[in-house]
């Protein structure tokens, strides 16, 4: 059997699986405004908006973390994209950037944003797998 053809199955049966739409961007460091007071979220530049699948790792329940003055618990879920999916030129996937879920079937997880902890390559993959955590 040819590889290529049981690859090109394997992508479009995973694709059948993504019915969530998300939106994979970078963001600039926040800036303080001694004008007004006030932090400045960085400036956003989307890199990808499109179906994906967004689903909890299973092997794990949270962990808790000091961040600044408050507790927080970072919970690791996993990300697929088409294993086509475009990103501009140049541009790979580091962490720190961002994917907000802008549409689910679960609407607990719209709004939700995740940061990217790592990402999997591979021309044998069937989808684009990226390792993320809510820092909520």
């Amino acid at each position: 059997m040819d590889l290529n053809a049981v690859l090109a199955r394997g992508r479009a049966a995973a694709e059948l699986r993504m019915r969530d739409r998300v939106r994979l961007y970078s963001q600039d460091a926040d800036h303080f405004d001694r004008a007004t007071g006030t932090t400045v979220p960085g400036q956003q530049q989307d890199l990808y908006e499109g179906k994906g699948q967004v689903k909890p790792s299973a092997q794990t329940s949270g962990e808790d973390v000091q961040a600044a003055d408050r507790e927080v618990r970072l919970l690791e879920y996993e990300v697929s994209l088409p294993w086509s999916a475009p990103l501009p030129a140049g541009v790979r996937i580091l962490p720190g950037m961002r994917i907000e879920v802008l549409d689910s079937r679960d609407a607990r997880m719209v709004g939700l944003v995740l940061w990217i902890t790592g990402t999997q390559y591979s021309d044998q993959a069937t989808a684009w797998r990226i390792s993320t955590e809510d820092r909520a």
